[in-house]
């Protein structure tokens, strides 16, 4: 069986999404700093983002992810493989090239059961957004967390962990990477 993994870049103050998240701004306004260590970055830092999917068998979002990434996701969809997508919104399955993706409207408990039997032996990856991780990690459904760090105080945008997530979510660091435009950090969650 495959672990359950969360993977998401953030600021150095917790920022996953710039504020006045839009179509326009589909990261929030600025949002996409925090991601010009996998697009725009060095070919270590290219290293790091090709192993994102890697054992990857499924994925989960959001619906606010979903909503302002699909268009620009492209035809194929981006992720090749099956995604799941957390919402209170019923919705017919999309799909683009190999990506299809699933509404899954039972919660995050729902979503990961369908991820976990698309995935096989494979990994689970949570891609976000931060309201979506938040909600796997209070329910203690996340074996491992990626943060992928920018340096880069934002200063307002959506926080990862700007509520309550439980009474502690204990980690154990098992790798961290430096590269020139994010620290790469890598934990395992033990609760």
């Amino acid at each position: 069986m495959g672990r359950v993994i969360a993977e998401i870049s953030m600021s150095a103050d917790g920022i996953v999404a710039g504020p006045d998240t839009s179509s326009e701004h589909r990261l929030g306004k600025d949002g996409d700093l925090l991601h010009e260590w996998l697009f725009e970055g060095t070919d270590a830092e290219r290293e790091v983002g090709a192993k994102l999917f890697d054992g990857a068998g499924a994925f989960v979002v959001g619906r606010s992810m979903f909503d302002v990434g699909v268009d620009p996701w492209g035809d194929d969809g981006t992720f090749k493989k099956p995604v799941f997508v957390v919402t209170n919104r019923p919705h017919e399955p999309v799909v683009k090239g190999p990506t299809t993706f699933t509404f899954v409207t039972g919660g995050p408990e729902a979503a990961l059961q369908q991820a976990k039997a698309a995935a096989g032996a494979e990994n689970v990856v949570l891609m976000g957004g931060g309201t979506t991780l938040r909600q796997f990690l209070r329910a203690g459904l996340v074996d491992e967390l990626r943060l992928h760090v920018v340096p880069l105080l934002f200063g307002a945008g959506v926080r990862l962990f700007d509520a309550e997530v439980s009474e502690h979510v204990r980690l154990e660091r098992t790798a961290v990477r430096e590269t020139p435009n994010a620290t790469h950090l890598t934990f395992r969650v033990l609760n």
